[in-house]
């Protein structure tokens, strides 16, 4: 009977251990992902499950990835905001940054050196802590933006993340956290 209630407290320890260790192991394999801009980021007028961040966590899940993509856009910002909060909006942890800037810094009377200014510096910054960085900055085809011709149709956000994807992807299969250069 001893040896019953042995077995059975040493199954159960065993159970408990591996259950440790799977959640752990589960874990230790999300990739986090903090997508950094401005109101395109955030989904202004289109929801924030029609936003790009939510929309590539969806894509990076549906080809097996345990990926979380956290939104931090913020309506009105520039990249001296972003530069500001850069730190607190990308907690320990994460892998990659997805930084969008945005058009705000020229439409608020910035500069274009100013601009790329703090974009390095938030790079240098991430990469610093040893986080991948993907600077996407394209050129937006007209027929994606809504009717004031600042902000993404849903259309527009799907083919920010069907475009971020595969760069996500790439940043993901390097291994480890250093980029040099191919994700940015």
């Amino acid at each position: 009977m001893a040896f019953t209630f042995l077995r059975l407290g040493m199954t159960s320890a065993l159970a408990a251990l591996i259950l440790m260790v799977a959640h752990v192991w589960a874990e230790a394999t999300t990739i986090n992902i903090v997508a950094i801009g401005a109101s395109n980021t955030a989904g202004w007028g289109v929801a924030g499950q029609n936003a790009y961040p939510a929309q590539l966590e969806a894509m990076l899940r549906a080809k097996g990835y345990e990926a979380h993509v956290t939104n931090a856009g913020v309506n009105f910002e520039t990249t001296a905001g972003m530069l500001r909060r850069i730190d607190s909006a990308v907690p320990s942890g994460t892998n990659i940054v997805i930084l969008q800037p945005g058009g705000n810094d020229l439409r608020f009377f910035s500069t274009k050196e100013k601009r790329a200014a703090n974009i390095a510096e938030m790079v240098s910054r991430l990469q610093g802590r040893n986080i991948k960085v993907i600077v996407f900055d394209p050129v937006i085809p007209r027929r994606y933006y809504r009717w004031g011709g600042i902000h993404l149709t849903v259309e527009g956000h799907t083919m920010f993340a069907s475009a971020l994807l595969a760069q996500v992807v790439a940043a993901i299969g390097q291994g480890s956290t250093d980029c040099s250069g191919d994700c940015r």
